[in-house]
């Protein structure tokens, strides 16, 4: 089961938000040529050869997007296509998401919300788990994450689901080409958490942290919750319920997916906490 989840704050201006910065706030949690069998009845054969040029041009033809701007200087890939703009450089990302147990993450692009335009990005370890980590060490997010410590720890809680099955996705929240919070996504149906609740096939759960104080109790929680749902029953017809597990101490994140369209279901007891079950219904979402 992924840790626990986010507290996200109830909002009381949900348009509101403060740019979060870059410094340790954080917010509260839980993958040419011939035929040689062809026929040879033709003594004389022509071996043609591709000019260097067309080759280089083919070359740069199949670069990912995101390539060539990280070698800007933009580790998240958007400077040549922007997150929203002409061309999705995640889109064929084969790494974390890339197998059909959440039916690719990492392709899912971008969503326009209410506070700007927002995408899951999944997680690279090697460039993401610095960020992750400093969110971690927020003393608000390790009273219910519990990863606190050195790089290391963050390292061996994503490392798993980044080389597992693909039934737990990390990714960072992108907000305006920011990376600004910390998800997972995750198949409930698969995970421990099941045999708390009447799992359904295809259920989905969600965790989430902000990494900026500023971006706490303004409602942004709400709004990003509300749209990352929807996001995934739009992406996963498959899916009828997202679900989520906050710890019941955990008051502004019970708040803020109440705010977010969720349902309180149950009260379900799990290894590590007592929590409030939370779900989205598809056949409910334009209703809450």
């Amino acid at each position: 089961m992924p840790p626990t989840d986010a507290s996200t704050e109830a909002d009381t201006d949900p348009a509101a938000r403060v740019a979060p910065g870059s410094g340790p706030d954080a917010g509260t949690r839980t993958h040419t040529g011939s035929d040689p069998g062809a026929a040879t009845d033709c003594e004389d054969t022509l071996d043609l050869r591709l000019p260097d040029e067309l080759i280089a041009l083919f070359a740069r033809g199949t670069e990912r997007p995101g390539d060539a701007a990280a070698e800007a200087g933009e580790p998240w890939g958007f400077a040549d296509a922007g997150v929203g703009g002409v061309g999705d450089p995640w889109a064929g990302d084969s790494g974390v998401g890339g197998g059909d147990l959440l039916d690719r993450v990492g392709g899912w692009g971008p969503v326009t919300t209410g506070v700007g335009v927002f995408q899951l990005v999944p997680v690279r370890p090697d460039r993401d788990a610095p960020l992750v980590s400093r969110w971690m060490n927020d003393p608000a997010v390790a009273a219910f994450w519990e990863l606190e410590g050195p790089e290391s720890v963050v390292e061996k809680h994503l490392r798993p689901q980044v080389d597992g099955d693909g039934r737990s996705v990390p990714c960072l929240g992108v907000l305006d080409g920011v990376p600004m919070s910390y998800w997972e996504i995750y198949r409930a149906d698969l995970d421990p958490l099941a045999r708390h609740y009447p799992a359904r096939p295809h259920d989905t759960g969600i965790h989430l942290l902000l990494g900026a104080v500023a971006d706490r109790g303004r409602g942004l929680g709400s709004v990003l919750l509300r749209s990352v749902a929807d996001h995934v029953l739009d992406k996963r017809p498959s899916c009828a319920r997202v679900v989520a597990e906050p710890d019941l101490r955990n008051t502004p994140s019970v708040s803020a997916f109440l705010s977010a369209g969720f349902r309180y279901s149950a009260e379900v007891d799990l290894p590590d906490k007592r929590a409030a079950l939370m779900v989205r219904d598809r056949a409910l979402r334009d209703l809450l």
